[in-house]
């Protein structure tokens, strides 16, 4: 069975993912601290449970996983529940590098698939930028966030539910 989880801290695109898990049947839990409003995303007809509790893949539904203000708790929540079969939107490397551990997908925000094979060059240089700014020093931020970036998002997102569906055989 796969679950989209959305790591919301921060979160730009939460509607697009909804918008995918509608589209694809499958379930969706966003998960944030409790200072945040999980639910503005939600339509008001989203089921918020399964249809059948027995077959909780079967279907789309939504829930929202309320944690602590601490640093990571939403990670750590989302990590607990987590499956290979699972699809993770975050744009946290930390998180992404967890979820790719274990088996499973991320992707970030701007739509870039997060891959075994690189996650750990960019573990290192989130780790060199940090030093940096430690010491002081200053490191560019991100581009601002575009349209572009939604419209990747939603495509590679897609794709990349269809990929864990059919690798868990719910296809």
């Amino acid at each position: 069975m796969t679950v989209l989880y959305i790591d919301a801290d921060a979160c730009p695109v939460t509607r697009e993912a909804l918008v995918v898990a509608r589209a694809e049947g499958i379930p969706c839990v966003i998960a944030g601290n409790s200072t945040q409003n999980l639910e503005r995303s939600v339509r008001a007809t989203d089921r918020r449970e399964p249809r059948d509790p027995e077959h909780p893949d079967r279907g789309f539904w939504v829930s929202t996983l309320q944690v602590g203000v601490g640093a990571d708790s939403a990670d750590f929540a989302i990590v607990q529940r987590l499956t290979p079969d699972d699809v993770v939107v975050t744009q946290d490397i930390g998180l992404a590098d967890i979820v790719l551990g274990r088996g499973a997908r991320a992707i970030g925000v701007r739509g870039r698939v997060y891959n075994p094979l690189t996650i750990d060059s960019m573990m290192f240089i989130r780790h060199e930028e940090k030093k940096v700014r430690r010491a002081g020093g200053r490191t560019r931020g991100p581009a601002a966030f575009t349209g572009e970036d939604r419209t990747r998002f939603s495509h590679n997102l897609r794709q990349l539910v269809r990929e864990a569906k059919q690798a868990a055989g719910t296809d």
